[in-house]
């Protein structure tokens, strides 16, 4: 996936910026990228796709529903296992 690589993988050194969780959180089952942009509150796609998508992809947090084709009008995106413990992780912290 030529597109996951270069300046956004340089943006992420392994630890999860703050756009990337509050993603993570609002990500429920597969969702359309403008559905997720939606419920994060967010109008300009080129913002939510390097400040939010990306960096998620590139941490295994979240995956393509359809990776051979990822511009694909049937693109959605779910959370990973790791996204999934990072989301319990989340909520049980702000629960605490």
């Amino acid at each position: 996936m030529y597109w996951l690589t270069g300046q956004v993988t340089g943006q992420v050194t392994g630890q999860v910026n703050e756009e990337v969780d509050r993603l993570v959180l609002v990500l429920d089952g597969a969702m359309k990228r403008a559905d997720i942009q939606q419920a994060l509150g967010l109008k300009h796609r080129d913002n939510f796709r390097d400040g939010y998508l990306m960096p998620a992809l590139v941490a295994g947090l979240v995956a393509m529903t359809v990776p051979d084709k990822p511009r694909s009008s049937r693109q959605q995106y779910r959370l990973t296992d790791a996204g999934l413990a990072r989301r319990a992780d989340l909520l049980r912290r702000r629960n605490s």
